[in-house]
């Protein structure tokens, strides 16, 4: 069986790496702001948020630059409906010696969540689905970057939002 990759481990090393002077400081929140649903699942309106650096490919097969499709901050959005095989990571920081980033629905999971509406499990996704650059300021992720990808959610009228951190 192969090893874990020790992720926060390599965080904190790759962040020492790159001339920051104090190792990553994960957040923490003693008081967490969640709401427990008012409706089933199966009447909920989903979204995907991720930070994986998903882009969308061109029909000439070369990456789109998300920066004309709403970018604020780190917040950007692409369709909901875009193929799976059409998105891709540009993301050049993962260990690529313990893991590949062949299989958009290992980061980016939009399949496995149309085949829950599918399933009749959830009512409907959302337009748009988000991803967020990861960043080392927490301080602009809270300030800036959740009140974008919020706003969005909220204009596509989610009920959930489905978060895979990379």
């Amino acid at each position: 069986m192969a090893e874990p990759v020790r992720y926060i481990d390599r965080t904190r090393d790759y962040y020492l790496s790159q001339g920051y002077e104090k190792p990553y400081q994960w957040a923490h929140f003693d008081d967490v702001p969640f709401t427990p649903l008012k409706k089933p699942l199966s009447e909920c309106c989903a979204t995907l948020v991720s930070t994986s650096d998903v882009a969308v490919r061109g029909a000439d097969g070369e990456g789109r630059d998300q920066s004309e499709e709403m970018l604020v901050g780190n917040a950007y959005s692409i369709p909901t409906d875009t193929p799976p095989e059409r998105l891709f990571s540009r993301q050049e920081h993962y260990d690529k010696y313990a893991t590949h980033l062949d299989d958009v629905n290992s980061y980016f999971p939009i399949s496995r969540l149309q085949e829950i509406v599918e399933q009749g499990r959830l009512k409907s996704l959302a337009p748009r689905c988000h991803g967020v650059y990861t960043a080392y300021s927490q301080r602009r992720t809270l300030e800036v970057d959740a009140p974008e990808v919020l706003k969005r959610c909220r204009e596509d009228e989610v009920d959930i939002a489905v978060l895979t951190p990379v």
